[in-house]
């Protein structure tokens, strides 16, 4: 019964050596750390990762990554806040000056029972048509054209009244 409680012990002794040992080393198993392991596997998304990192189109994405300090976005400042003042009766969910990027939250005009949401995009720094672009949409799809266009035209219009107030200055 000695024996077997030694032997017993020994084993478990072994045991709790071979756990506390294999915690040192470098964590490779055959030549491989777990990085190598979970990037060499053959799964779909591991795939596609290599393969966009592999390909040379361009996105979007790539005019923000530029090494050039020099290049730079801007967007119109009176087209911007035109585009605040005309849709004040939207609630602002996010804005982001960089891109000219506003998009709004549903909402309802003064005297109207139609709630709207809409996304303006403000993309050259020219005070012109061209430079604008807005989104509008209401719970049952998108508005029509005509409406769209007379939200643009009091955007224009707003941006060209705040241009000659700030020139009067």
């Amino acid at each position: 019964m000695l024996g077997s409680t030694m032997r017993g012990s020994g084993l478990a002794a072994g045991l709790a050596l071979l756990v506390a040992l294999s915690g040192c080393g470098d964590r490779t198993v055959f030549g491989q750390t777990r990085a190598d392991r979970i990037a060499a596997q053959e799964n779909p998304a591991t795939i596609r990762r290599a393969a966009r990192a592999n390909s040379r189109q361009s996105s979007v994405l790539d005019l923000f990554t530029t090494d050039d300090p020099n290049v730079t976005l801007e967007v119109n400042r009176y087209l911007w806040a035109a585009s605040l003042d005309v849709l004040s009766f939207l609630p602002v969910e996010s804005a982001d000056p960089f891109s000219g990027v506003i998009q709004f939250g549903y909402g309802t005009p003064p005297g109207g029972a139609r709630a709207y949401q809409a996304t303006v995009l403000v993309q050259d720094p020219a005070l012109d048509a061209r430079s604008l672009t807005v989104a509008l949409r209401t719970r049952n799809g998108t508005v029509d054209r005509e409406t769209q266009r007379a939200i643009e035209d009091a955007i224009l219009t707003r941006a060209r009244q705040l241009r000659i107030r700030d020139s009067n200055l």
